[in-house]
């Protein structure tokens, strides 16, 4: 899950970066809101922290702009301010959830993941396939109750599908969503991440439909 975080304070943008990355998500960061809203309407993104407050463009006209050019992804507005108005402004204008500073970090994270799910149509915080139960607060794997031990990347490839289970996922999709912008985007990755989580899993859990992509079916076996 890819995860853009577009506030202009250094230390509170490093801080939610890091967070986001322990949680399991690849996070991006931006502190110009001009930059931000094209990487928002150009990058395929799961979610959108967003401060109100950006140099070059004010984040509540800029979540305006993206929601008038079609951008859905969730977003979870930040600001230093927290009057009522405010707030209704925001949610008016496409915010999907809304948090003032000062906030506790873990807070955020909870929020990112819960609108991720949402977005996914995924609503409890374990999501489930057939034997599979993944519990996105925890970042554990178990298949029929037994733990799967993942690396940080195999997981972010797991709770994708899982996320998204019953829909065929293409490899371009996969390496938008797992790999930050700067990374060397070549599809073979995908093929060789896929292949280490299968022999863990030792199951058919994950599909391959040739010429489209990648599966994990509704009840995965």
């Amino acid at each position: 899950m890819r995860v853009l975080v577009l506030e202009d304070d250094a230390v509170i943008g490093a801080r939610i970066a890091e967070a986001l990355t322990l949680a399991g998500f690849v996070a991006d960061r931006e502190a110009d809101g001009e930059i931000g809203c094209y990487r928002g309407e150009t990058e395929g993104y799961d979610a959108i922290v967003l401060d109100l407050g950006l140099p070059t463009l004010d984040g509540l006209t800029l979540l305006k702009r993206w929601r008038r050019s079609g951008v859905a992804t969730p977003v979870l507005i930040l600001t230093a301010r927290g009057s009522w108005q405010e707030r209704g402004e925001g949610i008016d204008a496409g915010a999907d959830d809304y948090l003032t500073k000062p906030f506790q970090i873990e807070e955020l994270v909870a929020r990112v993941r819960a609108l991720v799910r949402r977005a996914a149509g995924q609503a409890a915080a374990v999501i489930v396939a057939g034997d599979l139960a993944l519990d996105t607060r925890q970042m554990r794997l178990s298949l029929g109750g037994r733990p799967i031990a993942l690396s940080p990347q195999e997981y972010r490839l797991v709770a994708y599908l899982m996320h998204h289970q019953g829909r065929v996922v293409t490899q371009e999709e996969l390496v938008e969503h797992l790999y930050h912008q700067d990374f060397d985007r070549d599809s073979n990755s995908i093929e060789v991440l896929i292949g280490r989580v299968r022999k863990k899993l030792d199951t058919q859990a994950i599909e391959t439909r040739r010429g489209f992509g990648y599966l994990i079916a509704a009840d995965a076996a």
